[in-house]
């Protein structure tokens, strides 16, 4: 964590002016232009370059300028609150104007009361450092407790750093301070957050609520789920912050089953508790159980989904293309009233473009007036994986034109517009614009799109000749790219040297050598197909069973390769079968070079066909 420098002016100053004067800054040509900047600025980025700029030039310390720039900091429509409030807190001297422009400030935030407080707080402390008592320990430890309670640890440590002889209750009140402010949770450092926890035990500071929570939450952020679960069952009080922090640890580890008893044992279960685990299964890739979990919170009677629910959840739909699922759910958020905004409409559009209702996608796309970078990106993403590589270049252009910049996401769905529609020319253009352009630095995901741009169009030697100059190091999707390249194009001597690399980096991954026995097989090479099969067998590597999942009136089915444990299986084998007839019957001939050789060539002619996989309901209504 930064510190800042020992306190050497006023936290606040009082007004002194009653109106904001007509400066004598404004009358020289560079400060008039500096200030027009601040009203053309249309995001809180480009006003805090401004601010830095007057900061510089000492253009900000003039009473006129600092308020306009206070202004703008609070009344534009990308107005923050924390950045307002730092640009007031520089300001040497507020005049009645710039305290004026609290007013509104204040009466707009989510908890007036707590800002008002705030500045109600700056106040009195200007008072104490104006008075006799700015050495007076006693008033200083408040001041610290009070910063600290607000959130603003910069200022609890200035004045922590002002006290000239710190009593144990400067040192209780500053380290609690970094504690509930999460600072050893942020640097995920478990032995001196266990040091601290120490510390307050010995020297008997009181462990509330909220310094409970937080060590709860540093104990789970840094992986010991042992610790909070020894802390959270010392803890004499507990609210839903203490017991949604246990089930987002638990499940964030993969013990579903011990989440899901903490969820059941909640005293009054509400949403949040319910979001932890929907969201844990949904990011952990486990789709199925996410939206089994969201429909016993719609069967539940003391808690509604709300934002956060239906992110998680169309997040699932969209996994496992579960289109019915993810209209119902848009169907509730209409019914809520529930204002679409940028996390939802990004959400949605990703899962109609997933389902496969790129119109739908587009219908949400327009209905919107908002639309962030993530929301331009997502509609990007999902013109580029429908094949319309064209439409995804002119709305990037279009998302251009509305003045919002694209982000690391946005190239990348870009750029894998241009590789499923073969646009090599376009491509490259954009690759190599992203940094001196638009000031993006390409990543590993980035590079991956651009081989796979360069392989599909064949020009496999300009792909590995890509891979030699990158300035990073290849990752695991930069050899898998140019190895699945390497099938379509039947070069086998390549995907020997990209399957070892890529080995290299995933040694225990089976489908880059199920790859590799394809190409070998697409070539005629059974020799080579065999002798990597006794390698896997020796080596205990198995290909991952297959499964796919499809929606029937409302019900998802997940269909697994070789399993026959659903009970209406005898009656899908039987349908099965009678298609399978059905296709002979008509000629049909297996092309074998579309099969994976990790069979006897016996018993591949057999399996070409058989298509039995078993479902299992995981969804109904």
């Amino acid at each position: 964590m930064q510190f800042m420098e020992t306190l050497s002016t006023p936290l606040v100053s009082l007004p002194i002016q009653e109106n904001p004067e007509a400066s004598t800054v404004k009358n020289n040509n560079r400060n008039r232009l500096v200030l027009s900047l601040i009203d053309r600025c249309i995001s809180l980025k480009q006003l805090k370059q401004v601010h830095a700029h007057m900061l510089r030039t000492g253009l900000f310390f003039d009473a006129y300028s600092a308020s306009k720039l206070f202004t703008a900091s609070t009344l534009s429509t990308f107005s923050s609150l924390e950045s307002a409030r730092k640009v007031f807190d520089e300001i040497p001297e507020p005049n009645l104007y710039t305290w004026n422009t609290l007013i509104p400030l204040i009466r707009g935030a989510r908890n007036p009361v707590k800002v008002l407080r705030f500045f109600c707080g700056c106040f009195v402390s200007l008072l104490i450092f104006q008075s006799l008592f700015v050495d007076d320990v006693f008033i200083l430890n408040s001041l610290i407790h009070f910063y600290a309670s607000c959130g603003d640890l910069d200022f609890a440590y200035r004045v922590f750093v002002r006290i000239g002889v710190k009593d144990v209750v400067s040192w209780n009140s500053m380290i609690s301070g970094f504690v509930q402010g999460g600072s050893c949770t942020k640097m995920k450092d478990l032995e001196f957050g266990r040091w601290v926890r120490f510390y307050i035990e010995q020297n008997g500071i009181k462990i509330g609520l909220t310094l409970s929570n937080a060590m709860l939450d540093m104990y789970v952020k840094c992986g010991s789920v042992e610790d909070a679960k020894k802390l959270f069952d010392k803890m004499e009080e507990k609210d839903i912050v203490s017991w949604t922090t246990m089930i987002d640890g638990y499940a964030k580890l993969g013990e579903y089953d011990v989440a899901k008893s903490f969820l059941d044992a909640v005293p009054r279960q509400e949403t949040a508790t319910w979001n932890a685990l929907i969201s844990a299964y949904d990011q952990n890739g486990k789709p199925q159980e996410a939206l089994a979990i969201f429909r016993q919170l719609q069967l539940s009677k003391n808690a509604n989904p709300d934002e956060l629910t239906f992110v998680s959840s169309l997040s699932s739909c969209a996994q496992l293309g579960a289109m019915d699922v993810g209209e119902w759910i848009h169907e509730n958020i209409k019914k809520q009233r529930m204002k679409l905004n940028c996390h939802l409409t990004t959400s949605l559009i990703d899962m109609y473009s997933k389902c496969g209702n790129l119109e739908k996608a587009l219908d949400v796309f327009h209905s919107v007036e908002r639309r962030d970078v993530f929301v331009w990106s997502s509609m990007i993403a999902g013109l580029a994986m429908h094949g319309r590589g064209r439409a995804a270049i002119d709305l990037f252009y279009r998302m251009h034109e509305a003045k919002v910049k694209p982000n690391a996401v946005t190239f990348t769905n870009v750029l894998c517009a241009c590789s499923h529609s073969g646009l090599v020319k376009e491509g490259r253009m954009f690759f190599n614009q992203m940094e001196p352009v638009y000031g993006v630095v390409p990543g590993v995901k980035h590079y991956a799109c651009m081989i796979d741009i360069l392989d599909r169009a064949g020009l496999l030697e300009e792909a590995v000749e890509f891979i030699v100059k990158m300035p990073i190091t290849p990752s695991a999707s930069v050899w898998r790219a140019l190895l699945g390249a390497c099938k379509i194009h039947e070069n086998v001597e390549l995907a020997e040297q990209a399957c070892s690399q890529l080995l290299e980096l995933e040694p225990e991954n089976d489908g880059a050598l199920v790859l590799l026995s394809n190409i070998y097989a697409k070539t005629g090479k059974w020799d080579n197909v065999s002798e990597l099969r006794k390698h896997m067998t020796v080596s205990g590597l198995q290909k991952e069973r297959g499964w796919s999942s499809v929606e029937v009136n409302g019900t998802l089915h997940k269909f697994l390769a070789a399993d026959n444990s659903h009970p209406l299986s005898k009656e899908i084998y039987s349908k099965l079968d009678e298609i399978v007839a059905k296709l002979k019957s008509f000629g049909h001939v297996t092309n074998k070079s579309l099969l994976l050789q990790l069979v006897d060539e016996e018993d591949m002619k057999e399996q070409a066909l058989n298509l039995r996989k078993t479902s299992n309901c995981i969804w109904s209504y």
